[in-house]
């Protein structure tokens, strides 16, 4: 019987083996060489010295990095407000009110996150393009505009489509994410405040949203990490270049352009290592919002029942 348990438990460990063969080759090397990376500076094409703080000093001082950083926030923040809000609504209708084709509508939503970002970046591209995009094309044709205009030269207007792309491309799912934690809420809440009274307006704001920020918080947690690593729209949308004014200039676009237009290897791993301590400390204070979440909404839920029993 040892012998027979053993063989087993062998031949688990050759099972997932392929996993971590990978994970150190593919993931884990690589993290810590570009952390080695991050303390040397290059010497020539294939040579680096060591070079201690300089790269994160020289990061630190540097004025388009923190301008990489309020892009990435900003893009984000204007995709992600309108995002929740009406993934939020469209979520309540299709769960709560009879619409017929529910699933239709689902799976039309969620259409364009099937899509790779690169490819909308293309097509936004073209849709924009001052000499022959769509876009000034039907304006002329209005006649709301004279004369062709270079839309993607406008600071605001290259971040607003960028918004635009992530908003359009992540509602649908986040929809979808709503309406799973909607229909994890016990149905006997809602009964209970039918029965005293309570009108939809109330019943949404003193039980949906209450019960739903756990749902809210993964979701922002989620999004906060994508959208802390955007690079396909921006690099597609200006050629890498991050123009107007460096206005699309995010932090995974400056880190690329570091390594593989100035390739400069030493400053870009700096910039990598910055970035993942960001995401690492806005990650733990949003998980631990979520568990703050889950123990307020497992106490209102004990509170609620206790009152309905008596």
């Amino acid at each position: 019987m040892k012998l027979h348990s053993l063989n087993r438990n062998t031949k688990g460990y050759l099972f997932i083996m392929p996993y971590f063969l990978a994970f150190f080759i593919f993931q884990l090397y690589p993290i810590i060489s570009t952390l080695s990376l991050s303390f040397q500076t290059p010497i020539n094409m294939f040579e680096n010295e060591f070079a201690g703080w300089a790269n994160y000093q020289r990061l630190f001082t540097n004025e388009i990095f923190y301008k990489s950083i309020w892009n990435t926030g900003y893009m984000w923040t204007m995709n992600f407000v309108p995002q929740i809000l009406i993934a939020l609504l469209l979520a309540v209708i299709l769960t709560e009110y009879g619409i017929r084709g529910k699933e239709m509508f689902r799976t039309f939503f969620f259409l364009p996150n099937l899509v790779t970002a690169a490819s909308i970046g293309v097509l936004f591209a073209v849709l924009m393009d001052w000499r022959f995009g769509t876009l000034n094309m039907i304006l002329l044709r209005m006649q709301i505009i004279r004369e062709p205009i270079n839309w993607l030269t406008r600071p605001l207007v290259a971040q607003g489509t960028v918004s635009f792309i992530q908003w359009w491309q992540w509602f649908g799912y986040t929809t979808i994410i709503f309406q799973a934690g909607l229909t994890a809420i016990d149905s006997e809440l809602y009964q209970a405040a039918v029965i005293d009274g309570g009108s939809r307006r109330q019943v949404f704001q003193y039980i949906t949203l209450p019960l739903l920020r756990p749902t809210m918080a993964y979701v922002m947690v989620t999004s906060l990490i994508g959208g802390l690593q955007i690079f396909d729209i921006p690099r597609v949308l200006t050629n890498g270049r991050g123009a107007p004014d460096n206005a699309l200039t995010t932090m995974v676009l400056y880190l690329y352009n570091q390594a593989f237009r100035n390739y400069n290897i030493g400053y870009a791993a700096a910039v990598a290592w910055v970035l993942f301590f960001m995401i690492l400390i806005l990650s733990v204070l949003f998980f631990k919002l979520i568990y703050l979440e889950k123990r307020s909404v497992v106490k209102q839920i004990k509170a609620v029942k206790k009152e309905a029993a008596v």
